[in-house]
């Protein structure tokens, strides 16, 4: 092979990178495992596979998109970061496992961000249309919230509930993925649930990261406003919640062995996000507030493997 082919190759592979980042892609494939659980644990058994596939794909599609559109609507905000030397980037920090706002650094064109914005969300539209004509309005309700959550950056702190809603639309649409007419207890119990996981564990802790940035950008969010102390509560207390929706919606799913399902939803729940929680209540610092951010990152994923283990073994 010719040094100009392995020069293209390698330029190739560089620039699907910059786009995986622009979509966050690590990520969105963890919140994934969101859609997933939501749609295992009302039904309590596995859907038939074509619908497994669809919903892969879709939702893969979906995240893509919506996590793509966030660097779009945020890209003016984005090079103004930029300019500030750096964007954080921290070891072991999950959303920095690829390069972030790659539009901002010039990387990309806003351009290519947009067709490639815009090409997954007609497929995850395309899905969501053959699996339940109501995922698509959860879809595009969704990607109307994420633009409105970029848009209050810096009107309101109070943002921060638009992403707790944007991040329970997944698994909302999966339940309605498998079954058009499901518990609205369960549905609102799975929406509690991922809500304040979202803003406890996820939500707040990343723009912790972000404070200094913020700051100097005058941006609002709950930890700027409200300064370290009551940004830890909130999140200890939002993940309290987010523990106990989680036991109470493990009580109603139909999946068996019920009394270990909920013990083991409630051990992840403590190592996962309540330990880490802990720990930032306790010291207020930015480094267990990411800490917390990767491990919460992995708590649906975590569960998720819990209920096909049961599944598969039943």
């Amino acid at each position: 092979m010719n040094d100009t082919s392995t020069l293209n190759r390698s330029s190739g592979i560089a620039r699907i990178k910059l786009f995986l980042g622009l979509s966050r892609t690590p990520h969105g494939l963890l919140d994934m495992a969101t859609a997933a659980l939501g749609a295992l644990l009302w039904l309590g058994a596995f859907p038939p596979w074509n619908v497994v596939l669809i919903g892969l794909i879709t939702a893969f599609a979906g995240y893509t998109a919506v996590y793509a559109l966030n660097d779009l609507v945020d890209y003016r905000v984005d090079k103004e970061r930029v300019r500030f030397g750096k964007l954080r980037a921290s070891a072991g920090y999950l959303d920095d496992v690829l390069i972030r706002h790659p539009i901002a650094h010039g990387l990309l064109s806003f351009k290519a961000g947009l067709y490639w914005t815009v090409s997954w969300a007609l497929l995850a539209l395309a899905g969501a249309y053959i699996l339940n004509p109501v995922c698509v309005v959860i879809f595009l309700s969704g990607c109307l919230l994420e633009t409105v959550y970029c848009l209050l950056l810096r009107v309101s702190y109070l943002r921060t509930f638009v992403s707790g809603a944007v991040k329970t639309s997944g698994a909302v649409a999966a339940v309605f993925a498998v079954d058009p007419k499901p518990s609205f207890v369960f549905v609102t119990l799975l929406f509690l649930w991922l809500f304040f996981w979202e803003v406890g564990g996820q939500n707040i802790p990343h723009d912790w990261a972000d404070i200094e940035e913020d700051r100097q950008l005058g941006t609002e969010t709950i930890a700027v406003r409200l300064g370290a102390d009551k940004s830890a509560k909130i999140i200890f207390f939002s993940l309290v919640l987010a523990v106990g929706c989680g036991i109470l919606i493990f009580s109603l799913s139909p999946v068996p062995y019920k009394l270990s399902f909920m013990m083991s939803a409630a051990a992840i729940g403590i190592l996962l996000l309540m330990m880490p929680a802990v720990r930032v209540l306790k010291t207020n610092d930015r480094k267990h507030a990411m800490e917390l951010f990767n491990r919460a990152s992995y708590y649906p994923l975590a569960l998720l493997g819990v209920v096909i283990f049961v599944l598969v073994i039943t």
